[in-house]
């Protein structure tokens, strides 16, 4: 009897291990069906005009400048004593929006850090950093000295009282350079009309 018992136990357990190993798989069917389900409702969804819609809401929004401006840069490694001047003067990046500017001044190396006789340049987009230039031909420049390394901070103001039109004669601004030298850096501030000298004398004023 005892055996007998045990072995109906046995079966029995058996039959229960049986319906939950089915039940089991029962739900793991169900839930593939579910998932199969929800990826061809998301496929459905997705249109062209959410996807648009998602797109416009993680782009991130920037701040528009009055005039597009561009970052010069003149490398004293490719200078040449028999080159024209300004020969070795390339443009960097035109940036048009605060956002733009930052992400540039962010990565490039600021005056103190830059070699001796480096030049770089920040100028009204298409107003190459040239006498030569037609913007340039007939205008002028303030400058400012300093000693070696000590012009970061007076640069970065000059670059965003300029770009964020705050001179009362911004429209006579050409653009701003500062000029790394062995014993001091200079930085000049180029404007277009020489003969106006109301814009002169505020500018200087204001420089």
């Amino acid at each position: 009897m005892v055996e007998e018992t045990e072995k109906l136990g046995l079966a029995g357990s058996k039959e229960e291990e049986a319906e939950d190993s089915s039940s089991m798989a029962k739900n793991n069917i169900d839930g593939a069906g579910d998932e199969s389900e929800a990826e061809e409702g998301e496929i459905v969804v997705g249109d062209s005009e959410g996807q648009e819609k998602a797109v416009a809401a993680a782009a991130p929004l920037k701040h528009p400048l009055e005039h597009s401006w561009t970052f010069w840069f003149d490398n004293p490694s490719v200078k040449s004593k028999q080159a024209a001047w300004g020969s070795s003067i390339r443009p960097i990046y035109t940036f048009s929006s605060v956002q733009d500017f930052w992400s540039v001044y962010n990565n490039i190396h600021h005056p103190s850090k830059l070699a001796v006789g480096a030049d770089l340049h920040c100028f009204k987009n298409k107003v190459e950093p040239k006498w030569e230039d037609p913007v340039c031909a007939n205008g002028g420049k303030w400058t400012m000295i300093f000693t070696r390394g000590k012009s970061d901070t007076s640069w970065l103001f000059t670059l965003l009282a300029m770009i964020g039109e705050q001179f009362d004669y911004g429209d006579e601004i050409c653009g701003a350079v500062v000029n790394v030298r062995g014993k001091q850096e200079k930085i000049a501030l180029w404007t277009k009309n020489a003969a106006n000298e109301a814009a002169q004398v505020c500018l200087r004023i204001q420089t």
